[in-house]
């Protein structure tokens, strides 16, 4: 049973059925408001800050964290219509940035990646201590690997009941290959436009401490991760990151009900994205390959709302 053998998505038209067209759409033109968020800044042990957005109703009884991927933030599309979905479902709702993200650079040396597990337990924590009842973790991408590993790695607190997350990279190195091969390649163009200046701004924040000649460099994400991801936060080489920060080394130590999502189309994703076998033997985890979506896409025909805030919550609200 957590093999999931068919999927309830059904893209139609031709658009949403290809890979790239359905991913740009949903991550680029696709527009949804964003919603009337409270900011929270809160200080971290390590001297940093995380930025924090809520939406409450009048009790505490069930919470939803949202995370955003690689590059993203709290307010992006595929993050507002899932807030919107679940608040109207009587849910609070948190969707927290990671550090360098939405805007605000952060304050140490270290940014965010998808091994960062110490920052999950952070805003769990935090939700813990707001008193919620039930606790629920909603992924996208890198935000959806972190909650896979943070869930393979930690002994998970009693409020938080299940997650469900989409498009997440279950073998890093074999998305970074992917990613490679043209047309894949564009969406790294599109990272670069970001993560370059970040860097930039980290060397001046902390001269000396990253390799600057690298920074205009960068070609693809073996240079991202070679030289930035793994020596910032205490990775010996990008080998050694791709393995430790990979949802697949955990796999086997989730213990409570979690839906994975990875569409078949997707173009962010390589083979060892899809272990279809590994699933069959797990008792917590679903896992499910709609043939459409692409990379947390999977448009609707004449709804605002994706296919992924709809499927979260079915599968959510048994728990």
């Amino acid at each position: 049973m957590p093999l999931i053998e068919k999927s309830t998505y059904k893209a139609e038209g031709f658009w949403r059925k290809n890979s790239h067209l359905s991913t740009i759409f949903g991550t680029r033109y696709k527009k949804y408001p964003v919603p009337n968020y409270t900011r929270e800044k809160i200080s971290t042990d390590d001297g940093d800050f995380l930025n924090l957005d809520w939406r409450y109703q009048t009790d505490k009884k069930k919470l939803v964290i949202l995370f955003h991927g690689l590059e993203g933030d709290s307010k992006r599309t595929y993050l507002n219509s899932c807030s919107d979905y679940f608040y109207d479902k009587g849910y609070n709702v948190l969707a927290w940035n990671h550090r360098g993200c939405g805007g605000e650079i952060n304050q140490t040396l270290r940014l965010y990646h998808h091994g960062v597990i110490d920052d999950v337990d952070r805003i769990v924590s935090k939700a813990i201590q707001e008193k919620f009842e039930a606790i629920y973790l909603i992924g996208y991408s890198m935000g959806g690997a972190l909650i896979v590993n943070y869930l393979g790695a930690y002994k998970v607190p009693e409020p938080v009941k299940a997650a469900s997350v989409f498009s997440i990279p279950i073998s890093l190195k074999s998305c970074s290959d992917t990613l490679k091969v043209f047309p894949n390649t564009i969406y790294l163009n599109n990272f670069r436009k970001t993560l370059v200046p970040k860097f930039q701004k980290k060397a001046i924040q902390f001269p000396g401490k990253l390799n600057e000649e690298m920074i205009p460099k960068i070609k693809s994400f073996d240079e991202i991760d070679e030289y930035f991801t793994a020596p910032l936060h205490g990775y010996t080489s990008k080998e050694e990151y791709y393995h430790k920060a990979s949802p697949a080394t955990v796999l086997d130590q989730v213990t409570i009900p979690t839906l994975i999502v990875n569409a078949a189309n997707d173009p962010f994703l390589g083979e060892e994205c899809y272990p279809k076998d590994r699933f069959k033997a797990y008792n917590h985890i679903y896992f499910e390959v709609p043939k459409h979506g692409g990379h947390c896409a999977f448009p609707l025909k004449n709804n605002l709302n994706s296919w992924a805030e709809i499927r979260a919550f079915e599968f959510l609200k048994d728990y």
